[in-house]
């Protein structure tokens, strides 16, 4: 019952008018990586919410030509691997970061539904369609990060740690009270049963808990991505200790990492939060922190190429 509640809670918590935004198809020409088992005809959209998704897609949203700084972040929303909350936490986190200059695409990934590599192989699909269009775009592909929120959080740690191509590394990672870690006492129960099922084997915990899977350069490979944390103390929904393992890891491998821990807030920041200023302020310095940092590398950007 405790695992239905948390569940359910990340749902309300989500809830917000929808957006006229059109979206694009992830897969134009309908041939997926993968099946999640799940028939369009169970997907469901209420309130800015989408349940069951069974054919992923996305939104795009570019910044006025004057204020855009070829900075891209995908962007994904949470649910606890139940549904996507692509309003709240998606179309209105695009376009704050419009107004910043960067470029917003948030995606609407399928549901694992016993399947537990699905998302996670929608998030390295979009990676390939942003650095594919990035001329088209205004993106700097060496500039493309990821952002996701609450199990949101989970897949963008899953892609910063487990990505099997350049060309779907993020350049840079931004978790808000995420999920981290499928570790007994550690994770949210309801992300963990629906990413992963009710029993799931040692093997698979070890892949999805992404704090194990940081690693710093070598000779041959990269660094783990640059990483901006931020949660509540107050969080009842996910275990801080999700986030503050992930950042002692990036730390213990010398990865660069901010994390910012508020007070107040509870799980998904709804209500009154009093930290938005500060928050938006600190997260829009280190995104500006990036982009010179970056121009300032003489950096190979991802080849497309598998």
């Amino acid at each position: 019952m405790k695992r239905i509640l948390a569940f359910l809670s990340l749902v309300v918590l989500c809830c917000a008018e929808a957006s006229a935004q059109t979206p694009q198809p992830l897969y134009p020409d309908g041939k997926f990586d993968g099946d999640n088992g799940l028939d369009s005809s169970v997907t469901a959209d209420r309130d800015g919410v989408r349940f069951g998704v069974a054919v992923p897609d996305y939104f795009l949203f570019r910044p006025a030509p004057d204020k855009a700084n070829g900075q891209c972040v995908v962007v994904l929303p949470g649910g606890g691997y139940g549904c996507v909350c692509y309003q709240r936490e998606g179309i209105d986190v695009a376009r704050w970061l419009n107004e910043n200059g960067v470029t917003a695409v948030v995606l609407r990934y399928r549901m694992p539904n016993g399947h537990s590599e699905i998302p996670l192989t929608d998030v390295r699909r979009m990676f390939r369609t942003v650095r594919e269009n990035a001329a088209e775009w205004g993106i700097d592909p060496c500039q493309v990060g990821v952002m996701g929120f609450s199990a949101g959080g989970h897949l963008a740690a899953s892609a910063l740690t487990l990505f099997e191509f350049s060309y779907a590394r993020p350049d840079f990672g931004i978790l808000i009270y995420p999920v981290i870690t499928m570790q007994d006492g550690f994770s949210h129960g309801g992300s963990r049963d629906n990413l992963m099922g009710k029993d799931p084997s040692e093997d698979l915990i070890r892949r999805f808990s992404t704090e194990r899977h940081i690693v710093a350069a070598t000779e041959h490979t990269p660094a783990t991505s640059p990483c901006f944390i931020a949660l509540s103390s107050d969080d009842e929904v996910v275990p801080t200790r999700n986030s503050t393992m992930f950042y002692d890891s990036l730390c213990s491998k010398g990865v660069p990492a901010e994390l910012h821990v508020y007070p107040t807030g509870r799980h998904g920041w709804i209500g009154d939060f009093v930290y938005w200023d500060e928050y938006h302020a600190s997260l829009s310095r280190w995104l500006k922190q990036l982009r010179k940092k970056a121009a300032a590398a003489d950096t190979a950007c991802p080849k497309l190429s598998r």
